[in-house]
């Protein structure tokens, strides 16, 4: 009996089969061997080219790969391609231990400005600007006040950091704050007691990872994870509520609750009313499908962050703390899904 395989199914087989050509590569070059850099660059970019047209094997496949991936970039917003970019930059990390500094400084300004664009597209180009400077304020602010006066998160500090830094905190910080906090409040629906919940539970990952890299020392007299005390996941919980709270003043809409969100003051009200915030087309690998792009936000990191977060831990063989922080990111997610609002609630709020 012959067996017939969906085009879904032989563009995905065919995908995961060039992967495993990069990941074959990759082994290689941790092993010193230099095949495999060319390994690498064949797998990547044929896993992609695959996944677009791999059905369309033949005479046609240039065709059908150049009507796909045009239609492809047609429907990607700005903030998913920088999604993407921010995921492209972490795969390097494993062949360029000694390149974390940059690799991770790059990732997450990636991250940063995908979130700004995602605001921006949205909810318009005011309210993204408002998030960043206060979360980016907030965020040094409570570095700065921490590394010198243990409060809010305890004893540590930030002597030895890699550069770039500002007033002593590494850049990557600040403006780590903005794009979690709308992470946490996205996937929280914009809940805030829920979103700074789920940024302590990101955290349990975030301190044996950053402290392994260098990024800050912890002295506290009562640690209680990777020398991090209570007071910290306590500071981290509070300080995400807060940021929570004010992203979802400013745009409620944007996280699924109902309302118009808080009024601004004066001259900012009159910019405000110009702007005009795009629609959000859909994203679909898969031509001719129902749109996938649908409802696609920036939940989807937490999600990502879940895989490669303990990915990293393991990479710098903290084995035990990948596995708890896998069960935390994990337990966050399960959280989130078990305390999403009904349908009723998320119709009011649309």
């Amino acid at each position: 009996m012959r067996v017939s395989l969906s085009p879904t199914v032989w563009r995905a087989g065919l995908a995961f089969a060039a992967l495993g050509v990069a990941f074959l590569g990759a082994l290689l070059v941790m092993g010193r061997n230099p095949v495999g850099w060319v390994l690498i660059a064949l797998g990547l970019p044929l896993s992609g080219v695959l996944a677009l047209a791999g059905d369309a094997l033949g005479p046609e496949f240039p065709e059908v790969l150049g009507e796909r991936l045009a239609g492809l970039l047609a429907a990607t917003r700005p903030w998913m391609a920088l999604v993407a970019l921010y995921v492209a930059l972490k795969i390097p990390v494993p062949l360029w231990p000694e390149g974390f500094p940059v690799l991770g400084l790059a990732s997450t300004a990636a991250l940063c400005a995908a979130a700004l664009a995602f605001v921006w597209e949205r909810a318009g180009w005011l309210r993204a600007a408002l998030m960043l400077v206060v979360s980016f304020g907030v965020g040094l602010g409570v570095e700065l006040l921490g590394s010198r006066t243990g409060i809010p998160f305890g004893d540590y500090t930030y002597a030895g950091a890699p550069a770039p830094t500002l007033l002593t905190v590494p850049l990557i910080v600040p403006l780590g704050w903005f794009a979690l906090t709308l992470t946490a409040t996205s996937l929280s629906r914009g809940r805030p007691w829920l979103a700074g919940a789920l940024m302590m539970l990101w955290d349990v990952g975030l301190e044996p990872l950053m402290t392994a890299q260098g990024y800050w020392t912890w002295t506290d007299p009562l640690p209680l994870w990777a020398g991090a005390p209570v007071q910290n996941f306590l500071g981290w919980w509070a300080v995400g509520w807060g940021l929570s709270w004010v992203f979802t003043g400013l745009a409620p809409g944007l996280f699924g609750r109902a309302g118009a969100g808080w009024a601004l003051p004066g001259w900012l009200e009159r910019v405000d009313g110009n702007v005009q915030a795009s629609r959000v087309p859909s994203l679909s690998l898969l031509p001719g499908a129902r749109r996938a792009g649908e409802g696609l936000d920036f939940r989807v990191v937490y999600a990502t962050e879940a895989f490669f977060l303990p990915g990293g831990l393991v990479l710098v063989g903290r084995y035990a703390e990948a596995a708890v922080t896998l069960a935390a990111m994990g337990l966050g997610l399960g959280l989130a899904r078990a305390l999403r609002p009904g349908r009723r609630a998320v119709a009011r709020a649309r």
